[in-house]
């Protein structure tokens, strides 16, 4: 969709990079408390008809709290996790105060959203994860990477628009 003034491309711009901050950072502040959302969710799905999906989150839940009840600073590893997801949060402020220059911000964010295919599909097979869970890791890169991409083609179009060029 075209935009007649550089002020409508700025205002789509910061909006969806807003949007690609909270969800990294929802994204992040769900792993720290992670043995209390297995613990809700096993309890949730207890009943559940989806006996595949039930399986999965049991074993997950039996894992998460030996592991936690055994070995609890294995949990410190999500703590680092979910602060990664803060601090790449943080760095696409560059972006929403002057996003032609800081338009590498957004090559790395799609880059990172297409990194995330081969981490899910070569890790989650070594670790054992189901094939539809890596299928919900990936649709992450997915959303993310055509977010970005129409960030980045709104950049393109502001650059055009705040350059100018009379011919």
């Amino acid at each position: 969709m075209k935009y007649k003034t550089e002020q409508q491309v700025r205002e789509r711009i910061r909006r969806r990079i807003i949007v690609f901050m909270v969800c990294l950072c929802l994204s992040g502040i769900t792993a720290f408390p992670l043995k209390i959302e297995i613990i809700t969710l096993n309890n949730l799905l207890g009943n559940c008809s989806f006996t595949y999906l039930r399986d999965w989150i049991g074993r997950v839940y039996n894992g998460i709290c030996a592991t936690d009840n055994n070995y609890p600073f294995m949990a410190y590893g999500t703590d680092w996790l979910a602060f990664a997801h803060l601090v790449i949060a943080v760095v696409f402020f560059g972006p929403l105060k002057d996003p032609v220059r800081n338009i590498w911000v957004i090559q790395f964010g799609r880059i990172a959203c297409i990194m995330v295919f081969p981490l899910a599909f070569i890790c989650g097979t070594i670790r054992g994860i189901p094939f539809g869970w890596q299928l919900i890791d990936c649709s992450f890169g997915v959303v993310g990477f055509f977010l970005l991409n129409s960030v980045y083609r709104d950049i393109y179009q502001l650059e055009l628009h705040t350059t100018n060029i009379n011919f």
